[in-house]
């Protein structure tokens, strides 16, 4: 299983069984919501001290043959926290039934605590005497799979944002304002690419920017904690706490303040902060105009007060504020309501006086379902004092409403690659022609990669299969297992034509796919070829995308061809068992078959998932080149237009990318999967039905607590 697929099913099998405890133990979310993400906090941060543990052994100085001991400081080094053998979680798991498992936890918190001053007080600790030590023993087995222990990679730092994510939509602490979805924050992140400076987040919720933030400075081969420096506002002590978790997990130390971000300003970085990042609330309208009518973080005045002495909406007091909080060379990133980008009266007055400053940098539009609590469609806001001098008159225009993946019925993102996509607009926009051309060449190269992992790959734990060769011999499989039967008929009798049917054509099928198996062989080992001598001017890259596109249509009739094979190995099957009566025969091994058919279905599913790798890779590339074919920024009707401020002012200062953009004209979907199609209702309708049960649930709880 490829390791993306494996992490999703983890973190939902996860969730799922931490979830059904808390539905079986009378607790509701937001008593469950701490405690859990206690866990978490302590899972994952043993996840990433193991991951670390052995390399910082290995490089301690030594002198007159004694080893250094192992410090904090070497963990902090690495994005990790030290923990001593009380704290990790392996302990933990451990503890007989009869020992005091909250005791054990507290006393955990406690040690992270003594050694992480920022962390005192911070952790949860009394609430887990409030869960039963038969649940906590499930909560800390639950979140401790063997799977864990044999992945790569910061798997469990995907986990902990799914857990976030997953309490977020249950609303379960803050109406679930305390999370920002990922995508959406490491687009921002990756937009601004923070190099050194301070971060500022004045309405932080769970930390996730200066997470994502630091992860931008990793991916450049850098340690955030000597890089940046991270300050945060917010106004839920909870959440307070958990952005400190956030961090402190990921190794990092920031000054997380409490305070109501209208009102305060502890921090007194008006003018001082290099990068401001934030997802504030939208459209509030409980601002005392009074107490902010003199504060020196809005430039631009006071947006409009309603008859309460209240200001009518609060969109552009944050916009106002995060503005100013910017050096001289200062960025900003932050996502905002998309009603403010084309706000008028007194808001319109604002963005004007905003647009004008030339330091509006870029626009990002995004379609709704993007939140867990919301479904308003919103965009991202990016501002630069820093503009060079080229494009101080101009506002890059990007309407990404058309781009996104369904996750759930009800939420969407960007995959991996729709996220490095829009960034690669940016790139050219700012005359970053060298990174754009990597990524295209990056996704040639992972095109043949993906297309070679369907002879031959490699999982995370260092397992090789063979999909395309396991899809064959499954195939075999369920074919030896009828053997004995199907030898036993009579060919001949004209009662069997059916049957000899189904075979014949599932033999023709066989013979098919072998022979154009072979073709994308022969066509991977030559494009193979080709690219170890690859350039990587534009041009070359161009062709050699186009070239690539024959490897990616075989891939595409693989896929079909694979759950046609599966279809007609099933369809003699069935023949045998409802045409024949085979179930009531000796020589028809009933299990022996079900398990051969459900090996058959496993194969052809790594198999099409591979396949399909293959041909996503590259439209990716191809779409890159179709729509920047000079690797250089252009207007593409309904993607991206640099704007003037000229324009801009001809459109009542709007800042709503879609209204410059145009339309983009309708593509026919040559990839229309009738069964995905399928496979995406079935998931509808699963979240339906669990969404029906949890609300039975509620409604049982409710009438017991009523005594009906």
């Amino acid at each position: 299983m490829a390791q993306l697929e494996h992490i999703q099913a983890l973190e939902k099998r996860l969730w799922s069984a931490a979830d059904n405890l808390r539905a079986n133990s009378n607790y509701a979310s937001n008593e469950y919501f701490l405690p859990v993400m206690g866990l978490v906090f302590l899972r994952h941060a043993y996840s990433r001290y193991l991951a670390v543990k052995d390399d910082i052994q290995a490089s301690l100085p030594s002198r007159g043959g004694k080893t250094r001991e192992i410090t904090k400081e070497d963990f902090s080094q690495r994005s990790a926290i030290y923990l001593r053998p009380e704290a990790q979680f392996d302990h933990l798991v451990s503890l007989p039934d009869s020992a005091d498992r909250a005791r054990a936890i507290i006393d955990a918190m406690e040690a992270i605590e003594n050694d992480y001053t920022s962390l005192k007080g911070v952790l949860p600790k009394s609430e887990y005497q409030e869960l039963d030590n038969e649940v906590l023993g499930q909560l800390l087995r639950t979140l401790n799979p063997d799977e864990l222990k044999r992945v790569k990679g910061d798997v469990f730092g995907r986990i902990y944002e799914y857990f976030l994510t997953q309490f977020a939509d249950q609303g379960a602490h803050d109406g679930g304002e305390f999370f920002t979805p990922v995508s959406l924050v490491s687009l921002i992140a990756h937009v601004l690419d923070p190099e050194r400076g301070t971060v500022l987040d004045p309405a932080c919720g769970s930390g996730g920017m200066f997470v994502q933030s630091a992860r931008t400075v990793e991916e450049h081969g850098d340690n955030p904690s000597e890089r940046l420096t991270f300050r945060g506002l917010e106004k839920n002590a909870t959440t307070v706490r958990l952005a400190k978790m956030n961090l402190a997990v990921h190794g990092l130390e920031g000054d997380i303040q409490r305070a109501i971000t209208y009102y305060e300003d502890p921090h007194e970085l008006v003018g001082k902060a290099d990068y401001v990042m934030a997802n504030p609330p939208f459209n509030v309208d409980e601002i005392d105009a009074e107490k902010i009518k003199a504060d020196p973080r809005l430039p631009f005045g006071l947006p409009g007060v309603n008859k309460k002495g209240k200001v009518s909406n609060g969109n552009y007091v944050w916009i106002s504020y995060f503005y100013s909080y910017l050096s001289e060379r200062g960025r900003a990133g932050f996502v905002m309501s998309s009603q403010a980008s084309s706000a008028g009266r007194d808001e319109a007055r604002l963005r004007q006086a905003l647009v004008e400053t030339g330091d509006v940098d870029a626009m990002i539009g995004i379609r709704g379902n993007f939140f867990y609590t919301r479904s308003v469609p919103c965009e991202l806001w990016f501002l630069n004092r820093a503009k060079p001098a080229e494009h101080r008159d101009k506002v890059l225009m990007i309407d990404a409403r058309q781009i996104y993946r369904q996750v759930t019925r009800k939420i969407y993102d960007f995959s991996p690659e729709q996220q490095q996509n829009l960034q690669a607009i940016v790139w050219l926009y700012r005359g970053e022609t060298e990174r754009y051309l990597m990524l295209v060449e990056g996704y040639g190269r992972r095109t043949l990669l993906d297309a070679a992992g369907c002879f031959e790959r490699q999982d995370e734990v260092g397992s090789t299969d063979a999909p395309l060769a396991d899809f064959d011999t499954t195939l075999d499989a369920l074919d030896e297992s009828a053997a004995p039967f199907l030898d036993s008929l009579n060919d001949a009798s004209p009662s069997l034509a059916p049957l000899a049917e189904a075979r014949e054509e599932l033999a023709q099928a066989r013979s098919a796919f072998a022979t154009d198996v072979a073709a994308f062989r022969e066509t991977l080992a030559a494009e193979q070829a080709e690219w170890r001598g690859q350039s990587l001017t534009n041009g070359a890259l161009k062709q050699a995308v186009d070239r690539l596109a024959p490897l990616a249509e075989a891939s595409r009739d693989l896929v079909k061809q694979t759950d046609l094979l599966y279809k007609l190995a099933c369809r003699v099957i069935d023949t045998c068992e409802q045409e024949y009566t085979a179930k009531k025969s000796r020589l028809w091994p009933s299990r022996e078959i079900n398990r051969a058919r459900k090996a058959a279905d496993a194969a052809r599913h790594e198999v099409v998932e591979q396949l399909k790798a293959v041909r996503y890779v590259w439209k990716q590339a191809h779409w890159l080149t179709e729509r920047f074919p000079e690797a250089t920024l252009r207007d593409v009707e309904g993607l991206v237009k640099l704007v003037t401020i000229d324009e801009i002012a001809a459109n009542d200062w709007s800042l709503t990318p879609g209204r410059y953009v145009g339309v983009a004209p309708e593509e026919e979907d040559e990839d229309f999967d009738f069964e995905e199609t399928l496979r995406g209702i079935h998931v509808e309708l699963a979240d339906l039905d669990a969404e029906a049960t949890e609300l039975a649930a509620k409604i049982r709880r409710n009438f017991e607590e009523l005594g009906v």
